[in-house]
This record gives C-alpha cells, structure tokens and sequence, in this order.
C-alpha cells in the first residue's frame, strides 16, 4: 500500500506534465481507464485466459465496482479541482477512509478499535496541515460536493474491492473493474471526438526539468503503467492482508508522497507547517497499523 501511495504521489506530479499539453481532464481519464483496461486484459490473455471468465451474478458488483468506484473517483476528483485548491480537494477526497470505518462499524458491525478512530483523526489533522488549509483559498459549494461525492466514491471502491477479491484475483477483477470504466468514459467522452494529434506532441516537464521536453505519448504510458495498473494492483493485493480501514488509512502516505515530489520536480516549497503535517500522517498510519 505504502508503495502504491508513492507511486501514486509521482503520478500527481506527471498528470500536471500531461494537462499542459491541452489534454482536459476528462480526456486523461479516459486515456487512464482505456490503457490500464486494455493493459491487464493482454496480461491475462498472455498468461490465463481462463481467469477473465465471469459468472453472471458478478458482473453487477464489478459494474458498480468499475463505475461507481474506478471511474466515479477520478471524475469527481477532477470535477472539484476545477472548483477548489487542490489541496482542499484532497483532504476532503480522504474522508473516505473515515467513512469505511464508520461503514465497518455500523453496518457490518465490525469491531473498530479506538486507536483506529484516534488515527483517523491524526491523519486528518495531518492532511490539512500538508494543505495548508487557511490559505486554500475560496470554497465553492459545488466544489465541495464534489469532492464528499470523490471520497464517497473512494470508499465504494475500498468496500466493494476488500469484498471482491474473496472470490476474484486482484489482476482479473482490476481488468473487469477498468473495463467498466473505459466503457463508461467512451459514453461519456466518444472516441471519435478526442485530439489525437496532442498525444505525438513534446511537452516541457516544468519546475527543475523545464528544458528537457519527452512526448506526451511517453508520459501517457507512464500514466497508465506505473501510474494506474502498478498502484492498482498493489492496493487491491493489499486488501487480502489487511482490511479496508487499515488500507485507507496507509493511503494517506499518498499527499505527502506528492507533496515531497512537488517539492523536488517542481520546486513547490515544503514549509515547516507541511513537514509537521507529513510526520503526523506517518505517525496515524503507524497507530492505525499496531491496532491488531
């Protein structure tokens, strides 16, 4: 999970690279779901064909999987972005390992230790001091429910992945769940209407990197690869190890992982406040994980 986080936290700063280009943000997540789709059904067409069998009571769990968790969670994340701070946007998006626990403890009637709920909020205090949450700027409402509406969808997908993967490997169910998506961005967003020619077109990397340029086709692999499949895959594992609390809360290295990356590509600078805020969700995610 931890590895997934930090994976993640590059991939912050390379979609950034991407949308200079003039690719929107529906566009890249379109791209995303489409490649990574694509990605693990050749994997599994290579190496086990027999595991992309499907039974047909699955297929509504892994639609809503795909839809309402893959696909969902990057709208609406975008959808706020363009409303709120990005930061802003983030902190809210990461409610949603607090609604997992709460989920666990009144619907399945999970026993959730106290020293979870108390690493919650650690982490909580922690994004926001990474944020800097005084100084986000103007909050809109629509910005707002947007972002709850990302960290309802983050949650669905945590839930309905820790149930999953009791019958499906974690490969196989990433390849339906993205299969759902990509078919859902291709309603949403046709094919037959999306720039082609910005994909062979080189674009700056910004911050320290400013005068090397790579093309946007490369990054886009990247972002597909080791910026969606990898991560994916690594969560989904995880969550044959450890419960969805456990791994929603591990996910919130993913904020400090990219603002440490800001930091070095882009030359965003990390104050005091942030560091003291990085340091606060490491020490929530050791808290939450001694909590056997």
């Amino acid at each position: 999970m931890a590895i997934a986080a930090a994976l993640w936290g590059v991939n912050g700063t390379v979609s950034k690279v991407i949308l200079a280009s003039g690719i929107s943000s529906e566009r890249l997540t379109e791209v995303r779901s489409t490649g990574a789709a694509l990605g693990l059904v050749l994997v599994l067409l290579v190496t086990a064909p027999e595991r992309l069998r499907v039974r047909r009571r699955e297929l509504p769990v892994l639609a809503l999987f795909g839809i309402g968790g893959l696909a969902f969670v990057q709208w609406f994340y975008f959808l706020a972005i363009h409303r709120l701070a990005i930061g802003i946007a983030l902190l809210i998006e990461y409610l949603a390992p607090l609604l997992v626990a709460i989920w666990a403890r009144c619907v399945f009637h999970e026993p959730v230790r106290q020293r979870v709920w108390l690493a919650l909020c650690l982490a909580l205090v922690g994004l926001g001091l990474i944020v800097d949450v005084r100084h986000g700027g103007s909050l809109s409402t629509a910005g707002i429910g947007f972002a709850l509406a990302a960290a309802v969808a983050y949650a669905t997908y945590l839930l309905l992945a820790e149930h999953a993967v009791g019958e499906r490997d974690p490969v196989s169910l990433l390849a339906w769940g993205f299969g759902f998506g990509a078919l859902f961005w291709a309603i949403v967003a046709p094919w037959w209407s999306f720039p082609g020619h910005a994909v062979s077109a080189h674009v700056s990397l910004l911050g320290h990197l400013s005068s090397r340029h790579l093309p946007v086709w490369a990054l886009l692999c990247y972002l597909i690869v080791l910026g969606t499949i990898v991560p994916f895959f690594l969560v989904v594992s995880a969550l044959r190890h450890l419960p969805a609390t456990r791994v929603g809360i591990a996910a919130m290295l993913e904020p400090v992982a990219a603002t440490i990356v800001a930091w070095a590509w882009l030359g965003e600078a990390l104050g005091t406040v942030q560091l003291v805020g990085a340091a606060t969700v490491l020490c929530a995610i050791v808290l939450a994980q001694s909590a056997r």
